[in-house]
């Protein structure tokens, strides 16, 4: 079931998002070749839990026998990891790793959340594409967010932006509605047929996460039930906001305003 906010839920939402953005205007400043993806995860939380808000990913179950409880903070995927990566101290970030994380900080009851993709130290001119293709893509998606288009119009814009730029997108995995739950209606996949899907109304709040991969569009769950990976091998990117629904067209609830001001967003 889509979930509307009112006012109230509105502003309980923005808070737990600024927590998530503050959380990577932390880590952009830190991160580095030579840390553990274990170190990312514990700034991270500790960030988080200063301005009274939990990690949200940190036992998350998804209720399939099996697959254990998320065991860290925030997901830590590196190069070829699509999404999900498991922080660990033996997992050392090198020059020029391309680094995705996935943060979701709930407070007061709400949920924000996003991904950021970051090439630690020098990266190659074709890393550096990928990440650039994979926000843009978000951005090209963005554009549809508006009262009475339909997710699909997201969709459609997200993957015909990602196919002409001659990447790939996830088909396994996509965005979603948010709000108390982590996911809520409705999903919002990364291709798709515009004016198909669930209605955008004003109020909705929702993750708009392209998932980007350099060569084939098939993935590999790893044995520790969580960690994606491309089966080719081939890097991917991770770039993912949460946007409220409004009458004057999307918001974009995760970004600070340094990086609004980055991204030329008003």
């Amino acid at each position: 079931m889509i979930t509307i906010k009112n006012s109230k839920e509105i502003e309980l939402m923005r808070e737990a998002c600024k927590v998530v953005a503050l959380v990577y205007e932390e880590l952009e400043k830190v991160i580095k070749p030579g840390m553990s993806t274990y170190e990312i995860d514990v700034i991270a939380e500790e960030k988080m839990r200063s301005l009274g808000a939990i990690p949200a990913e940190k036992g998350y179950d998804v209720g399939i026998p099996g697959i254990p409880p998320y065991p860290a903070s925030v997901c830590v995927s590196i190069n070829d990891e699509v999404i999900h990566g498991v922080p660990s101290k033996d997992k050392i970030i090198k020059e020029g790793d391309i680094v995705s994380i996935d943060t979701v900080a709930l407070k007061n009851g709400y949920n924000g959340d996003a991904a950021r993709t970051f090439i630690v130290g020098k990266g190659t001119k074709e890393a550096q594409k990928l990440i650039e293709v994979t926000k843009q893509a978000f951005f090209e998606g963005l554009k549809y967010a508006k009262v009475g288009n339909r997710v699909g119009d997201i969709s459609h814009a997200i993957g015909e932006f990602v196919w002409s730029k001659g990447y790939d997108v996830v088909r396994e995995y996509q965005g979603h509605g948010i709000g108390k739950d982590m996911h809520e209606d409705p999903g919002i996949p990364n291709y798709g047929k515009a004016g198909r899907g669930a209605r955008l109304q004003e109020g909705m709040t929702i993750c708009i996460e392209p998932m980007v991969m350099e060569g084939d569009p098939y993935i590999v769950e790893l044995e520790d039930g969580w960690t994606i990976v491309t089966e080719d091998g081939s890097n991917a990117a991770h770039y993912e906001n949460t946007v409220l629904i409004t009458k004057n067209g999307p918001e974009i609830l995760t970004m600070t305003r340094e990086e609004k001001k980055r991204e030329g967003v008003k």
